[in-house]
């Protein structure tokens, strides 16, 4: 793997932009959202706040790509956080140009964003971070349900020195242990970057999986196109969220778990399902991308990050 370009760390006083690159998200979410932020002593500043939205999206697309990529450019902000994800990052992506984006900057999403890890990470080998969004995690405070983990986000955002280790609270479907760099995200999107000039390069990897409101019949179709595609060779640990609202349709009895027992065991390698991660009703955890990673695949499960992902 080449090696990974690390953001500057949060400290005290460091501002934090806030866009919304995706879909709207209500008001008064935001608002509690930037609150949160406000009382961990970070600044924050909001891009394109009085935007008008345009049918799903937060605003038109020319604005988006605007906002996103002034707040990873502009040299006051160390860190982007998003207001919520539902869909829209894929377009964005068709006008960036990486060159412009010179020195890294903290990312934080989940969702739709996974879009712009993966662009971050295949374009420019940006250590991105899968965690909470401003109206989806940081509104409902720390360690709340729909909250986030306060724990792994400021780990994960100014741990400079050494690594560490994320109790995964999952349940254990292969043992093992597996040693690679952490990527992935939301299924859909990973799956939908086939193709694509940043499709996700998954060789080596311990990779993350998760989404919301499947049917376990769609998630089969996923992991078996991932599988066909290539995207599961090469893979030597898989975490996997919970998955929720994925519930098996009438008459069926076959679930999620079936699913993911059936299409990923054969590969022999250490699989954890349920973790806290991306969507989720528990206080979400913050999962640095393109890190070095150890997974133990025993009990609940947990991941050791083996080295910093921010620098000082």
């Amino acid at each position: 793997m080449p090696t990974p370009r690390k953001p500057p760390a949060l400290v005290p006083g460091s501002t934090i932009a806030v866009v919304a690159p995706a879909s709207p998200a209500k008001e008064e979410r935001i608002q509690r959202g930037c609150e949160t932020l406000e009382r961990l002593d970070y600044r924050v500043k909001r891009f394109g706040a009085k935007s008008k939205g345009e049918g799903y999206f937060s605003a038109p697309l020319a604005e988006r790509r605007k906002h996103l990529q002034d707040a990873l450019t502009r040299p006051e902000i160390r860190a982007v956080l998003c207001t919520r994800g539902g869909y829209g990052c894929a377009e964005i992506l068709e006008g960036w140009n990486p060159a412009r984006l010179k020195q890294p900057r903290i990312f934080c999403a989940f969702s739709d964003l996974t879009s712009v890890h993966i662009f971050l990470w295949q374009k420019l080998r940006w250590v991105t971070f899968y965690g909470p969004l401003v109206a989806g995690g940081f509104d409902a405070g720390p360690n709340a349900t729909g909250g986030f983990d306060p724990d792994t986000f400021m780990w994960a955002m100014t741990a400079t020195n050494s690594g560490y280790t994320v109790p995964l609270e999952g349940e254990t479907f292969t043992r093992g242990k597996a040693e690679g760099i952490l990527l992935g995200g939301c299924i859909t999107l990973i799956e939908t970057s086939i193709g694509t000039p940043w499709e996700l390069d998954t060789r080596g990897s311990i990779l993350l999986l998760e989404d919301r409101g499947m049917k376990p019949y769609q998630l089969d179709r996923m992991l078996l196109h991932l599988r066909q595609a290539g995207k599961l060779e090469g893979v030597r640990g898989i975490v996997l969220g919970e998955f929720p609202e994925s519930e098996p349709p009438e008459g069926s009895s076959v679930t999620v778990t079936d699913v993911c027992r059936r299409i990923l065991g054969p590969l022999r390698i250490p699989v954890v399902y349920g973790a806290p991660v991306g969507h989720t009703t528990r206080p979400m955890l913050t999962m640095p991308l393109g890190v070095r990673a150890k997974l133990h695949a025993a009990g609940e499960g947990r991941i050791e990050i083996l080295e910093p992902a921010v620098r000082a």
